[in-house]
């Protein structure tokens, strides 16, 4: 299996607690919060992972280097921010499988990938999205399933409990074609939700941890709930 990991943001929101490093390098348990990402994607069988990175750059992949554990690393480097939507097309080109995961770099959720991947080749989707259920979805936006389909992105702000995108992605390699995109959007707000009708995105049903790391509130909960997750210094779980 291949993935994209998304960590070039800027991670303005967290500057207040983490000032001189990527958002990703954030310590968590006394690792970089990418180490985490990384440690799940290494246990689930990936081999071949691209960083998408874009702002401290060099901190990562002087971290990091060219493997990790079982995976080959890659570099696709942002010279300019170009938005999650130009981060993913621009790192798909050092991709080579017919479908790829794009995770984000600042969000750890408990995801059975390789059943996710079972469940989008059977049901022929063109991207298969893990979404997650929590107590207030005003924060994150919620979603409208119906079945296995989703068929709606709820804005931001409404109260209440819900399904909402956990930051996994399964998409088919041709799903995006740079000939017909911008070279700067959002794969959510400008890829996603206009097209939501025509794509008819698979919803895979995750539980388990689910954590953000994007508010310095949820970084200070990261911060325990990884530890007590059972992962020790090494990221392995016990």
């Amino acid at each position: 299996m291949e993935a994209i990991v998304l960590a070039g943001g800027l991670g303005t929101r967290l500057r207040s607690v983490v000032d001189d490093r990527p958002k990703g390098m954030a310590e968590v348990a006394g690792r970089p919060f990418l180490a985490h990402v990384l440690d799940q994607l290494a246990s689930s069988g990936f081999v071949s992972v691209v960083l998408a990175v874009g702002y401290r750059a060099s901190q990562i992949r002087e971290h990091f280097g060219a493997r990790y554990r079982s995976i080959g690393l890659r570099y696709s480097v942002e010279s300019e921010p170009l938005g999650t939507g130009g981060a993913i097309v621009m790192a798909m080109g050092s991709t080579k499988s017919s479908e790829v995961f794009v995770v984000n770099g600042d969000t750890f959720v408990e995801v059975d990938f390789r059943a996710m991947r079972s469940a989008h080749l059977a049901a022929h989707a063109a991207i298969t999205i893990a979404v997650h259920a929590v107590a207030d979805a005003g924060r994150y936006g919620g979603l409208a399933i119906d079945e296995h389909r989703i068929h709606g992105f709820l804005e931001k702000g409404r109260s209440g409990p819900g399904w909402i995108n956990a930051g996994v992605y399964l998409m088919s390699r041709g799903l995006l074609d740079p000939r017909a995109l911008p070279t700067r959007f959002s794969f959510e707000s400008d890829f996603l939700v206009p097209r939501t009708h025509a794509l008819r995105p698979l919803a895979f049903r995750t539980s388990g941890i689910f954590i953000d790391i994007g508010i310095p509130d949820d970084y200070a909960k990261a911060q325990t709930l990884l530890t007590v997750s059972g992962r020790g210094a090494d990221g392995q779980v016990s």
